[in-house]
């Protein structure tokens, strides 16, 4: 949406927000394209001592995406937010998923996040985001983030003994 970077909130919000869906579909999704932009931006981040994060937006829950990207040209962090429709005859979002999973897994200089959701609740989507404001250099691997923890999970667990520094006041 922009080149130019900036650290302008108000900036952010106005270019999510002229965000549009459209109707027609394309019938593909190559990201490479995507991919050739990020690499060239993060040259130049490199030479200002910056690293490069592109953060993806994946909402097409029948269409695998695929690239053409060399294995030794990781440059830049990409983190990936799925978000699909349930599986039926049109829609196949695990292998769309899998496909995602790949390019991160191709693309990607640091530990880069996906999260996926089929649900297209608000809270979901803002809590994912949260989760990708983590600095790429100082993340743990994906598999072993266990973040944000479930209340009832911790208030159980202080009921069975395991004092985590968990207090729940029920007071009335």
């Amino acid at each position: 949406l922009r080149k130019e970077f900036s650290s302008d909130v108000e900036s952010t919000i106005a270019a999510v927000r002229a965000l549009l869906a459209t109707t027609v579909s394309t019938g593909q999704a190559d990201l490479t394209n995507l991919f050739r932009l990020a690499a060239h931006e993060a040259k130049k981040s490199r030479a200002q001592n910056r690293i490069l994060r592109v953060i993806l937006i994946y909402c097409r829950s029948s269409i695998r995406p695929h690239h053409q990207w060399p294995v030794n040209q990781k440059l830049f962090t990409l983190d990936v937010m799925y978000l699909h429709d349930k599986p039926g005859p049109d829609n196949c979002p695990q292998a769309v998923y899998d496909a995602l999973v790949d390019a991160l897994e191709h693309v990607s200089e640091y530990e880069g996040y996906i999260h996926e959701s089929g649900h297209g609740l608000p809270r979901t989507l803002f809590r994912f985001m949260s989760m990708l404001l983590s600095h790429p250099q100082q993340r743990c691997p994906q598999d072993d983030c266990d973040i944000p923890k479930p209340l009832m999970k911790k208030s159980a667990e202080s009921a069975n003994g395991e004092d985590n520094n968990v207090h729940v006041s029920t007071s009335r």
